[in-house]
């Protein structure tokens, strides 16, 4: 290609990458773990992309979960214009929740897919396997792309991801769901394809099963994490632009005796209102509950009847642990939310406090006596963003006059670095 060529995506012109550029996302990667062990010396790859590049705290998407986010980063675009602001929403014609992980359900075009159709070789892998569609949507894995999650690693085939026998080719049998070892896969695997086929782009997307366990100075954060760094090592040998992000942060949400603070939203409106006047959505919910028990720091309340928005956030005026109630329009407009899959009223937690639906709905067996930690609020919508590389004068000048948000970062590495 042209060194000269352009590729536009969602209104943002990208140039042809100098060299190849690689993006993980660090699920669930507060940056309270990296300040911890960059003071602690534990991290000197990371060290290194901090000293000799960009590193700074951003401003994710919200709310502060897996999916909005993930899609925010490949798409450069914030919620309102990619659609995807949660698993969940509400169909009020059915009254049944919709999940929200398939990628018709996404409607702006992915960075990936669309260097892709440049001529650019695109990789894509996931922890889990409900991103994995969405992040390859428009992606054309016959002209030799590869799109897969460590989840289903025995189940690749060439038609469907670019690639087979995936745990052969890596000589690593497919990782337990809940271990670190299911973003250790997607690590080895992106530096294999990196060194093997050298794409021009690479999107590495972690699990945060590691951070819903352990707090930062837990010892298995701690070695996840040099881990983690090591890996960052060995691509950073192979001549790339990194660039580095999480999805979400965590927080500890519960007490001192370890049980979780939770808000049992759906319980206190039908005590309140009368039952049946409200549907309360945990947009968090997904297959894998054991990490937090459905529970999260980010709730939508659809209405029936006569009910109104300001009714039910009046009926929350001085509940402990909430941080927010606010009306559709309102939540939009200062979340940047798609208003056609938003509800009536949405509801944030503290940063010590989540949010349920009915106490009867939510198994919390799965924390088998762990402390409950969990996302989705504005106190884990702050994010790690780092680059390897210096960036050039004007995106230093972009960088300095506001907030960073999560969503620029590879327009930052594409367009912004050395």
């Amino acid at each position: 290609m042209q060194s000269d060529q352009r590729v536009r995506v969602n209104g943002i012109e990208y140039r042809w990458p100098k060299r190849p550029v690689v993006a993980v996302c660090i699920d669930g990667g507060d940056p309270a773990y990296l300040a911890r062990y960059l003071s602690e010396g534990a991290v000197p790859n990371i060290a290194r992309c901090v000293h000799e590049g960009f590193a700074a705290v951003a401003d994710g998407s919200m709310p502060s979960f897996t999916c909005p986010n993930n899609m925010s980063i490949i798409t450069g675009t914030p919620p309102a214009v990619h659609g995807i602001s949660g698993n969940f929403y509400l169909d009020t014609t059915t009254w049944q929740p919709v999940v929200m992980t398939g990628p018709e359900l996404l409607r702006a075009d992915t960075v990936l897919a669309r260097f892709a159709e440049a001529g650019a070789r695109v990789v894509s892998i996931t922890a889990k396997d409900k991103l994995r569609r969405q992040l390859a949507k428009g992606l054309d894995v016959s002209a030799g792309h590869v799109s897969f999650s460590s989840e289903f690693a025995d189940r690749c085939t060439l038609a469907e991801n670019g690639i087979e026998s995936v745990p052969q080719w890596l000589g690593q049998p497919v990782p337990g769901m809940y271990s670190m070892e299911l973003s250790l896969f997607v690590l080895d695997a992106g530096i294999r394809l990196l060194a093997e086929r050298r794409p021009d782009l690479t999107y590495l997307s972690l699990t945060d099963w590691v951070q819903h366990k352990w707090a930062p100075e837990a010892p298995e954060a701690r070695a996840f994490y040099q881990a983690l760094d090591a890996r960052i090592g060995q691509l950073m040998a192979m001549d790339i632009t990194l660039a580095l992000t999480a999805d979400h942060g965590m927080s500890d949400k519960s007490d001192v005796a370890g049980e979780p603070k939770v808000i049992w939203l759906q319980d206190l409106i039908d005590e309140r209102l009368g039952a049946g006047r409200a549907t309360v959505i945990c947009p968090i919910t997904d297959a894998f509950v054991a990490h937090h028990g459905a529970l999260g720091g980010f709730v939508r309340v659809w209405l029936r009847g006569d009910l109104s928005a300001r009714e039910v956030i009046a009926s929350l005026a001085g509940v402990q642990g909430i941080e927010v109630a606010l009306e559709r329009e309102a939540a939009c407009r200062l979340f940047e939310l798609p208003a056609d899959r938003e509800a009536d009223v949405v509801v944030v937690a503290c940063q010590d406090t989540c949010i349920g639906g009915s106490q009867r709905d939510h198994d919390l067996s799965g924390l088998a006596g762990n402390r409950l930690r969990t996302h989705g609020g504005l106190s884990e919508a702050k994010v790690p963003f780092i680059l390897n590389r210096p960036l050039l004068p004007r995106y230093r000048e972009r960088a300095a006059a506001k907030p960073l948000q999560s969503h620029q970062l590879l327009d930052f590495a594409i367009n912004g670095t050395l």
